[in-house]
């Protein structure tokens, strides 16, 4: 099954989606990368069937991957801050080869954004890179709240079809 029906309620709900978690886990940067994450989940394995209900389903995805995350981060604190001495881990900094590929997935991501129309790449940056509320693009772009997330549908769909094909190596 296609992950677009999906991701077109995801876009259109995501503030909703950030503010749902930020409320419970408290830190808006946290809750991005939660339904980010939740982004990536639903491209990588999207469901066998349709959904009747997908925002309730979002946001229990977005739900459970805070709460792993949270667990996650506390096992993780509980394991570093109980050794005597720190283990032999790395800098932190990335290894070279996935810093490679990042670098050449932002690319990607890049020529996704820059093939797409101008106004839907306009509403795009606007509120995906610079973060703008979806009434404030529409405000200061003079056009309807529906014609925004009309934008963004396409933007996302234009952009995830753009880096599938790049993985599969069109």
């Amino acid at each position: 099954m296609t992950p677009l029906p999906l991701l077109d309620t995801l876009v259109r709900h995501y503030d909703d989606l950030v503010a749902q978690v930020r409320r419970r886990f408290g830190d808006a940067g946290f809750a991005r990368e939660v339904v980010h994450d939740v982004c990536v989940q639903i491209i990588e394995k999207p469901p066998a069937a349709p959904v009747r209900l997908p925002l309730a389903l979002l946001r229990r995805i977005s739900h459970n991957l805070a709460v792993d995350r949270c667990r996650a981060e506390d096992a993780y604190r509980a394991r570093v801050g109980s050794a005597d001495a720190p283990p032999n881990a790395d800098s932190g900094a990335p290894d070279a080869g996935r810093a490679l590929d990042a670098q050449r997935e932002l690319q990607w991501l890049s020529d996704a954004i820059e093939a797409l129309p101008p106004r839907c790449r306009t509403v795009f940056v606007m509120h995906k890179i610079h973060e703008m509320p979806q009434p404030e693009v529409a405000l200061r772009l003079g056009i309807s709240r529906q014609a925004v997330e009309k934008h963004l549908r396409n933007g996302v769909a234009a952009c995830l079809r753009h880096l599938e094909d790049m993985r599969r190596g069109r």
